[in-house]
């Protein structure tokens, strides 16, 4: 009896250590956790995706094929935890979408993806300099705007951004504030489309006006200074959301363009990166260059879109940059120390 009693003694002191012991258990190493994330119809965008989840698989993470969706719903889905990442910040363009999906309370960004973006308004060298057009504010002139004319409405078209994607906001805003709405037309569609149109007209030695986004693959088909040129701004106006920018905020190279510079980050739920702080640091260390970009945009328009082609893509670039992603590696693993 007295041994039955003490095996009874000694297993309930076994269960009980059990019990302490699991309920002393760190949360799940990353190789349990899975990470999801998401993207934009910009395929340049999923290149950048990619790079950042083959260092998370590497990193021990279980990492599911990116969504693509809107940019309001990745917000949204990040700040709800249906999403753990995405590589679509563009500060400080998405401040709206940040702020409305509950911002810092939900969201943190992290990292400088692809830094010193730019953007602005470019027209073709030759008709710059054949009628001293610099400055959007010139096409209030309905001569200067038809020089830009594509559809015969007598109106500049003016290839803008997808609607979506914030910066059509921004140009109708500046449209009004430079009072160029009777003169000018937004072009608002598919972007990719719309650029290849413009390329047309302009190996037709037609005029092109366009929104530019640097890093995208206009930039190595259209060359700046030699195919085309800046058009500065009359003074910086833009949406209330963004904050209260100046002109220094919006110059480059001495020239007020009218967009602050586009630094591409990445969006990440708050609470994901306060229990991972692996994958934190490396969102905080991955870096792609614009030059990158642009080389992976041209490829992109060249044909070379699909899933396969993007990973690929990523996978080279990767190879191409191995000891410096391998040293980014290392420090996100110091983190888990």
């Amino acid at each position: 009896m007295k041994q039955q009693s003490l095996k009874i003694i000694l297993g309930a002191i076994l269960t009980s250590l059990l019990i302490v012991f699991t309920s002393c258990q760190q949360v799940p190493s990353s190789d349990t956790v899975t990470i999801r994330s998401a993207n934009s119809e910009w395929m340049k965008e999923s290149f950048q995706t990619e790079i950042v989840n083959i260092g998370l698989e590497k990193l021990g993470y279980q990492v599911e094929k990116p969504k693509q969706i809107s940019y309001p719903a990745i917000y949204i889905s990040v700040a709800n935890g249906d999403l753990e990442y995405s590589t679509v910040y563009y500060d400080p363009l998405h401040n709206e979408y940040f702020n409305n999906a509950g911002g810092k309370e939900k969201l943190e960004i992290v990292g400088n993806l692809t830094p010193n973006g730019i953007q602005g308004y470019e027209i073709d060298k030759k008709t710059a300099e054949k009628y001293n057009i610099t400055n959007i504010e010139q096409l209030k002139d309905p001569k200067n705007a038809q020089l830009f004319d594509s559809d015969g409405d007598g109106k500049a078209n003016l290839v803008g951004c997808n609607p979506g994607w914030f910066c059509e906001l921004i140009i109708e805003h500046q449209l009004d504030a430079y009072e160029l709405q009777d003169t000018v037309e937004h072009d608002q569609g598919q972007y990719e489309i719309f650029l290849a149109d413009t390329i047309t007209r302009y190996q037709q030695g037609k005029p092109i006006l366009y929104y530019a986004l640097n890093p995208h693959w206009i930039f190595t088909v259209l060359k700046q200074d030699q195919d085309v040129v800046w058009l500065e701004v009359p003074f910086t106006s833009l949406p209330q959301s963004m904050g209260s920018l100046n002109d220094e905020d919006t110059s480059v190279d001495g020239k007020n363009l009218g967009f602050p510079r586009s630094e591409q980050r990445i969006v990440a739920n708050k609470q994901f990166l306060e229990a991972n702080p692996v994958a934190k640091k490396w969102f905080e260390l991955v870096q792609i260059s614009a030059a990158d970009m642009n080389a992976e945009s041209l490829l992109i328009k060249g044909g070379e879109d699909k899933p396969e082609d993007i990973l690929r893509h990523a996978q080279e670039w990767v190879k191409n940059n191995q000891q410096l992603y391998d040293n980014w590696l290392e420090t996100a693993r110091k983190e888990a120390s």
